[in-house]
């Protein structure tokens, strides 16, 4: 155990008491307080989405990060610029340091449980600094020279402050005062919060037509007020173009009802206790095995893509291998200049707009099914192996409990295991990538990434509110 990764984790050690801290819940947190926590973590997640960052001149042009803000739950120009990215790059990183055994961690041993957690957050809170830095620099809210040394002072220090936030609201969820993590609340909430924004909206945009409603409820209900041609005027509605129109609404809606339609997918292989006799219980093995993580992972990966050809086509507008990788324009009916890929790899990799644009861009779309499914299932094998639930790990642990599959010996454990994880985690990650694509061809609001992110993640909430309730409920019946 005391290899050169565990002496690499002891370099935590003298940072874990200046690194802020939640304690962990010392009793059993009752279900309502811990909705009441997961309310107010929400509440102040919610509020710093609006305020404003102080001493910005602008955050107009395009966002370089424009890709990206869907999965990490920010909003630009606000003190949520960077989102959860910390928390989760410095969570990705952690896990795949560990899953590599680059930093070698003894579960059982509560010292190498902390340093690992101290290594996540320390980690977490340089990246925080780091990226608000690199913001204030590239002139993300204007020249740094017009800004002044104050006011750049000022920004990377609000950032930092409101990434410290998020870091805190996270660990105060899962440390057993509130339900779930800080990661899957605010990814869900930004997304729907857009979806919500979309059919809603009460904004008026001029799209070629003259003024009209943004959200595509108020614009139905409007465009059947103003208009005396009720039939031209539901047509519009439903088919209006880039805006939101009641055909992506339904879309969306029929999205959700798949996704949740194919959580209940699964194996579930009995499992009995060896030394306990007649301890009987079982193993889920679901269809969506790795949850979200292959279309975060995906997401992150044609993001950054997204954003390295963007940088690169700004400056080197002739370049061959630049325009190899992607080429930009500004979108028509954008008001804040924002480009969108029109060439090269980047174009291949984006979801066709509509489905005009399928039977116009034929090898477009099949490129894109191509590289959705194949990069879904990639990533969802991969992740198994890295992150510690893979048949093997499972085996391990099922071992360490002293549980056996009936009619199976413990050494055959492995074997049967490998029947159905690797499957579950490859034809998972690609029913998880073709759900995305129907969701993108179909024109569903917040983009299939942001569907299925919201749908995976509510699920979840559903089944430890449904845990948590027959939790209580038990503990009632047992006392009483």
């Amino acid at each position: 155990m005391a290899g050169g990764g565990f002496r690499l984790l002891h370099l935590v050690r003298p940072f874990l008491s200046v690194l802020p801290e939640v304690q962990s819940a010392d009793r059993r947190v009752p279900f309502k307080e811990k909705m009441l926590y997961t309310g107010i973590a929400l509440f102040v997640f919610l509020v710093c989405s609006q305020l404003p960052l102080y001493g910005i001149h602008s955050a107009t042009g395009s966002d370089p990060f424009y890709w990206l803000r869907v999965i990490l739950a920010s909003n630009r120009g606000t003190c949520m610029e960077l989102g959860i990215t910390p928390i989760v790059t410095s969570g990705l990183i952690v896990q795949l340091l560990h899953g590599s055994k680059i930093i070698e961690v003894d579960n059982s041993v509560k010292e190498d449980r902390a340093l690992l957690t101290g290594a996540q957050k320390l980690l977490g809170v340089l990246i925080t600094i780091g990226e608000a830095v690199a913001y204030v620099l590239s002139g993300m809210y204007g020249d740094v020279r017009d800004l002044g040394a104050g006011n750049a002072i000022l920004i990377i220090v609000q950032l930092f402050f409101a990434g410290i936030i998020v870091i805190c609201l996270d660990e105060l969820l899962q440390k057993g005062y509130g339900l779930g993590s800080g990661i899957s609340l605010f990814i869900a909430t930004n997304i729907c919060e857009n979806i919500v924004w979309k059919a809603f909206s009460p904004t008026t945009i001029n799209a070629g037509r003259g003024a009209e409603f943004e959200g595509a409820i108020i614009a139905l209900f409007h465009l059947l007020i103003t208009r005396t041609d009720k039939v031209r005027a539901l047509k519009e509605a439903f088919y209006r173009q880039n805006l939101p129109n009641v055909t992506n609404l339904l879309a969306t809606v029929l999205v959700f009802l798949i996704v949740i339609y194919f959580q209940g997918f699964k194996v579930v292989l009995p499992v009995r206790s060896k030394s306990a006799r007649g301890q009987q219980g079982s193993y889920p093995i679901k269809l969506f095995y790795t949850s979200n993580m292959p279309i975060i992972l995906q997401s992150a990966l044609v993001s950054n893509l997204y954003f390295i050809s963007q940088l690169l086509y700004k400056r080197y507008p002739t370049f061959f291998l630049v325009n190899l990788l992607g080429k930009w324009q500004e979108h028509e009916y954008s008001t804040s200049g924002q480009l969108i890929p029109v060439g090269g790899l980047v174009y291949y990799l984006s979801a066709p707009t509509s489905l005009a644009d399928i039977a116009v861009h034929p090898f477009h779309a099949l490129f894109y099914i191509t590289f959705m499914l194949t990069a879904c299932a990639l990533f969802s094998k991969t992740w198994i192996e890295v992150s510690g639930s893979s048949a093997r790990d499972v085996a391990k642990q099922l071992k360490e409990q002293q549980m056996v599959i009936p009619g199976h010996r413990e050494s055959n454990l492995q074997k049967e295991l490998n029947r159905y994880i690797p499957t579950a985690a490859a034809f998972g990650g690609m029913c998880i990538g073709a759900l995305t694509v129907v969701a993108d061809f179909m024109g569903a609001i917040g983009s299939g990434t942001g569907i299925l992110l919201a749908v995976t993640i509510i699920y979840q909430y559903f089944e430890m509110y449904e845990k948590e309730k027959a939790s209580e409920a038990g503990m009632f019946g047992f006392f009483g």
